[in-house]
């Protein structure tokens, strides 16, 4: 198995697999689209890490690996699909004399975003939320940057403090245009405001299906 040893574990991976997928786990069978993985890595590590578990079903059931080919497509998307590359750990466990299943480990990343190549060559950053792989909000990539820079200098005056008492009225949330529109600003420096109190950590981003909301009291 590509020189990775193989330990058992079949009562281990029997209890990672009865936690279902959730924010830190997703459950791979067919391992075919390297851009696809590339998704999965950006959004583990863009968040507080995951793993892949290679050989499971949807339906939990412990097929294992097919073959080498699978790691190496994951290998793949993690150094060619990912910007930057991603480091992925991989254990080997032997469920049963003819059945491996493969934990991919994918650690958070030092440096935020970590992005993902589409089909037609675009990057994107991903991020984990629940057992879905959701693309990330613009305002998150620039406040990450931006958290990345350093040397923030934050002041809550003026609209600021108005943005802070606006989301403590809101039940779910704002989007930028109801920011905007609530401090009678333009939305380009409502953006602005917001990519600089979410890079300070001041308020954060709360994915309400199908978009991300802007909150407060919550990290990136």
């Amino acid at each position: 198995m590509k020189d990775i040893p193989v330990i058992r574990g079949r009562n281990y991976i029997a209890s990672l697999v009865a936690e279902g997928e959730h924010v830190h786990q997703d459950f791979k069978f067919v391992i075919s689209d390297a851009r696809k993985i590339a998704r999965s890595i950006s959004a583990f590590a863009n968040a507080d890490g995951g793993r892949l578990l290679i050989g499971v079903k949807d339906n939990g059931t412990l097929a294992g690996v097919r073959n080498d080919e699978d790691i190496y497509v994951i290998e793949q998307a993690a150094e060619r699909y990912c910007d930057p590359p991603q480091n992925v750990e991989f254990t080997a466990f032997r469920i049963d004399p003819a059945t491996v299943v493969i934990r991919a480990s994918i650690p958070q990343a030092a440096s935020r975003p970590v992005r993902a190549q589409e089909p037609d060559g675009r990057w994107r950053a991903y991020y984990r939320v629940a057992d879905e792989n959701i693309a990330a909000h613009p305002l998150m990539e620039r406040a990450w940057i931006e958290r990345e820079r350093g040397s923030l200098t934050l002041r809550l005056d003026g609209d600021a403090s108005r943005l802070l008492a606006l989301l403590a009225e809101s039940a779910g949330g704002l989007e930028v245009r109801d920011v905007a529109l609530g401090l009678a600003i333009s939305e380009r420096r409502a953006e602005n405001m917001i990519v600089k109190l979410a890079a300070a950590g001041v308020i954060g981003f709360a994915y309400h299906a199908p978009r991300f909301m802007i909150v407060a009291g919550e990290g990136l």
